[in-house]
């Protein structure tokens, strides 16, 4: 065994099947960049797409909520439920932007892993309050990438903003020049601006983020080549079981193999090595059909069910021989040996009938075959 084996490193990208099973358990790959990325994002868009419908839904209720009835100042019980009847419309102002934001963080972790629901994960997992854990992931090279991934947050995010505020520093200067309404106007355009540029920053950086994450997943998945031969072991059985079936299949077709031979006409030997065991019905064959075929043990085997059964035994060592190599279980034999086997059935024919008085004894055809080529 190697010394990478006997370390035990994980060296072998996961199974699908180790892949299925950290799903079930609730462990995908999550990004929370990519997350709040798309929160943001999305409530940044749905923000400037909105803002006019948005800036008239909250102009009226300001106005309701700076202009309280007069009849409240002499009833003060009902004044509890006009402060929650005013949160209510202001949810309702709200909602749209919100309703957005709530759909993309949905989105998003379906985006990175696919849609997943694991009720494992929502059990109590009492390994996480472990001290021992807290300190690995404390000092460990997860917290030196998650400090990276801060310093690149940072980084961005905040050059991004500099960036958008450096080259908008001197229209925030003339906004005290201008009337009131362009001054708005004026500082909404620049903070949709800087929000954008925000935004961007973001998304750079769940760009990079997501893949990382996906790449530490399967990183931490990975396997020794131990525990992939031992999951191939368990999902195809061990090298003995299948090994055993094998050989029970091989049983079990020999044993149906030696129940065709007393349907033969005729058993082609070597004399003793080989043994071909032919049947031959006109008008149901276009030829002579392989019914049984073996050597040795198992030719001898099928020489003695013909014997038994008064299935004539005819020795032609070359044709023996062809017939094994080339013949297949249950199909019709080769068309080079079609003149050669019908001499073969022609002699058993001429033999049927001299045991029965009708014909003279024949004499054996010589079969000449080349075992190896074409009919000699």
């Amino acid at each position: 065994m190697s010394e990478q084996d006997e370390s035990g490193e994980r060296t072998e990208l996961p199974t699908e099947k180790r892949r299925r099973e950290a799903r079930e358990q609730g462990n995908i790959p999550r990004s929370r960049e990519l997350a709040t990325a798309a929160v943001f994002g999305a409530g940044v868009l749905a923000i400037i797409a909105m803002g006019p419908s948005l800036a008239r839904n909250a102009l009226g209720w300001m106005k309701i909520a700076l202009t309280p009835d007069a009849a409240l100042m002499r009833q003060p019980d009902q004044l509890f439920g006009h402060v929650g009847l005013l949160l209510l419309k202001l949810l309702a102002v709200i909602a749209p932007v919100a309703g957005i934001c709530v759909l993309a963080g949905l989105v998003a972790p379906v985006a990175m892993s696919g849609l997943q629901f694991s009720q494992k994960a929502l059990m109590p997992d009492f390994k996480r309050l472990s001290p021992a854990a807290g300190l690995k992931r404390l000092y460990g090279a997860e917290s030196v990438a998650e400090l990276l991934k801060s310093l690149l947050r940072v980084a961005l995010i905040g050059g991004a903003a500099a960036i958008c505020v450096k080259l908008g520093l001197n229209p925030l200067r003339e906004l005290l020049t201008m009337p009131l309404e362009q001054a708005v106007r004026s500082g909404l355009a620049f903070t949709s601006t800087l929000l954008l540029a925000t935004t961007g920053g973001l998304i750079l950086l769940a760009a990079i983020d997501a893949p990382y994450q996906k790449w530490n997943w399967l990183r931490k998945l990975k396997m020794t080549r131990q525990e992939l031969r031992e999951e191939m072991k368990e999902s195809e059985g061990s090298p003995e079981v299948k090994g055993r079936i094998r050989q029970m299949q091989h049983q079990l077709s020999q044993r149906r193999m030696m129940e065709e031979v007393p349907t033969a006409d005729v058993v082609v030997v070597n004399p003793t090595h080989y043994a071909v065991a032919l049947k031959y019905q006109a008008g149901q064959m276009g030829a002579p059909t392989v019914v049984a075929k073996g050597v040795d043990e198992l030719a001898l085997r099928i020489r003695e069910v013909a014997d038994a059964h008064r299935i004539a035994i005819v020795s032609a060592p070359p044709l023996a021989r062809a017939l094994y190599r080339e013949g297949q279980l249950g199909r019709e034999i080769p068309v080079r040996l079609y003149a050669a086997v019908a001499q073969i059935l022609s002699y058993v024919y001429q033999l049927r009938a001299w045991r029965v008085g009708e014909a003279p004894h024949p004499d054996m055809p010589a079969v000449d075959v080349d075992e190896h080529g074409g009919k000699a």
